[in-house]
């Protein structure tokens, strides 16, 4: 990655998780009309059809401000008391990519970090497929243990999109299906 690369707070490695691609040759953002080798591949909320946004333009909320855009849907983050995290997240923040709506998830009254794309083979790598029941936010939940533990697989039609709390470093887990 690009020493200069914009840091996210909220997702720390967007090119791992595929929220940004290298491309074959520079692209054009259709922000700031710069050549960059990154360019934006997950949802963004305009009414303009954007073709490249560069991760720079995300980072400082150019971009969301020049196409009155989102990178997450408001409605769909979780409530937390700061209205500057939910500003962070929504307008300067990439998102990611969901079967269904994507929902971010929050604790320790802040949005959590994105973290990525999961199935229980990659839950029982990072030695978290025991932890479901402590993990899995039922709160925000369409299935019960038994239907993740059976059928969530990465790129599957039951994905798990996992989080960690920026304070107290837990996991979240959310799922949905295609």
């Amino acid at each position: 990655m690009d020493k200069d690369f914009p840091k996210f707070r909220y997702h720390p490695d967007p090119i791992g998780t595929g929220a940004f691609k290298k491309a074959d040759k520079p692209q054009i953002c259709g922000c700031c009309g710069k050549k960059t080798e990154y360019v934006y591949e997950s949802p963004f909320y305009s009414t303009e059809d954007v073709e490249c946004l560069c991760p720079w333009c995300i980072a400082d909320g150019s971009a969301a401000k020049k196409f009155d855009g989102e990178f997450q849907d408001a409605y769909s983050c979780e409530k937390i008391n700061d209205v500057s995290k939910l500003d962070e997240l929504i307008h300067r923040t990439p998102g990611y990519c969901g079967w269904q709506q994507e929902v971010w998830l929050a604790h320790c009254n802040d949005y959590c970090a994105f973290v990525g794309y999961v199935g229980m083979t990659e839950l029982e790598k990072m030695g978290l497929s025991d932890k479901l029941e402590d993990i899995y936010r039922k709160d925000e939940a369409m299935f019960d243990i038994g239907d993740i533990r059976e059928c969530m697989t990465n790129g599957g039609s039951m994905q798990g999109y996992l989080f960690r709390c920026l304070h107290c470093g837990k996991y979240q887990l959310y799922a949905d299906c295609d």
